[in-house]
């Protein structure tokens, strides 16, 4: 913890959080807001659907190699430049995206915009354990996941409004609103808040050396394993959401927010569950509530589809209350991961979300085309990586 923190943030405590969590709607934002012009920009570009899901995977996957560096650049450099730096390239990536006249460039600046995107997500992970002790740091954590939750809830109803009443182009117009907006807000606002004394040297040798290290411990593996997997339990239906929702449920365009406001709404759910548990509960007791709240769920999903046909009254909140499991859990195991290395917790930071962008993307480009024309398979399919979360941690929990 930076010890000048308490003269930082001059303002309330709750404002810091809001700005940090404004930093992760970028990662939302970038995927959420033109899902519901997929057809459209298919049919614009003429793309092939597996083309348009390379849009999707490709983002996830250069989100996933940059985050290998976004932290370990911020203990080096300090957390203030990188958020800057991140947000600049990512609003000129949205321009990218607007101006594409082929698959081939937006899949480009797709990618482009998930390099860029990650700074923010992982630097301010960094920046809360920078300023606050672990209770309290458990609470902001959590507030950063409830307001966080706001933005995919927000971003198919922009998208799908901007679509219907102008054209996709207007979506990626529109990111590029809201990244200029988050330089500048980042700019007038954020503090430096690594001290000098605790920024670590920028050499390669010694980054390797580190990156190495943590990938060798079987505790930062399985805490981080226990930590994002899960999510793709709940992501999957997010990646798959022009199908599941458009042709196994039905809706309109117009329509996707309400899987959004039950997916976010459940994470919001349970982050403002996890902030109010901290420090009443053992943090493993809260894990393993997070966990049977997921597995029951999971359960549920898989024995509604093989017996009901697809439907939007049921699908909808169980898969809602499947990420409030989630993201009651999350912040808990997240700052687990981060107080493996306290000296590096950018670096720590980074690598956690490399290992799950890289999931995400895994996701994204392999499993989901596989199973998003059954909702039956994608039901198993959530289960299945709910259950690789729930077994690395039942492997690791003794030894946190």
């Amino acid at each position: 913890m930076n010890p000048d923190a308490g003269t930082l943030w001059r303002g309330p405590r709750w404002t810091l959080a809001v700005l940090l969590a404004c930093l992760g709607t970028v990662g939302p934002f970038s995927i959420d807001t033109y899902l519901p012009a997929f057809a459209g920009i298919a049919r614009a570009l003429d793309a092939t659907p597996v083309q348009m899901q390379q849009t999707l995977s490709s983002y996830l996957l250069g989100f996933a190699v940059m985050n290998l560096f976004h932290g370990a650049l911020s203990d080096s450099f300090g957390r203030r430049p990188v958020v800057l730096v991140g947000t600049a390239i990512f609003a000129l990536a949205s321009l990218g995206c607007a101006l594409s006249a082929s698959i081939g460039q937006l899949i480009f600046f797709r990618t482009v915009q998930g390099m860029s995107a990650g700074a923010g997500v992982v630097v301010s992970r960094a920046i809360i354990r920078d300023m606050f002790p672990p209770s309290e740091a458990q609470r902001v954590m959590s507030q950063v996941t409830l307001f966080f939750g706001v933005a995919p809830a927000v971003a198919p109803m922009v998208g799908g409004f901007l679509f219907v009443h102008a054209d996709w182009h207007a979506i990626f117009w529109f990111l590029v609103l809201v990244g200029t907006a988050l330089f500048l807000a980042n700019w007038r606002l954020l503090p430096e808040t690594l001290h000098k004394d605790l920024a670590q040297p920028f050499h390669p040798r010694d980054l390797m050396r580190g990156y190495w290290q943590l990938c060798g411990s079987r505790k930062f593996l399985l805490l981080t394993i226990a930590s994002g997997v899960p999510f793709n339990g709940m992501f999957l239906y997010v990646l798959a959401a022009p199908v599941f929702l458009g042709e196994h449920l039905a809706l309109a365009p117009t329509q996707f927010f309400l899987f959004f406001l039950f997916s976010i709404g459940g994470i919001m759910g349970g982050a403002w569950f996890s902030g109010r548990l901290a420090g009443k509960i053992k943090p493993r007791a809260q894990i393993r509530r997070g966990f049977f709240i997921m597995l029951l769920m999971a359960l549920l999903n898989v024995a509604l589809n093989l017996a009901l046909p697809p439907s939007a009254w049921w699908a909808l909140p169980v898969i809602g209350a499947f990420a409030l499991g989630w993201a009651l859990m999350v912040p808990v195991v997240t700052l687990m991961v981060l107080d493996q290395v306290p000296e590096r917790r950018g670096m720590a930071s980074s690598l956690q979300a490399c290992i799950s962008s890289a999931a995400n993307g895994l996701v994204a480009g392999v499993l989901v085309p596989l199973v998003m024309h059954s909702t039956l398979a994608l039901a198993l399919a959530s289960a299945g990586m709910m259950a690789i979360g729930l077994l690395a941690w039942l492997w690791v929990k003794r030894e946190v």
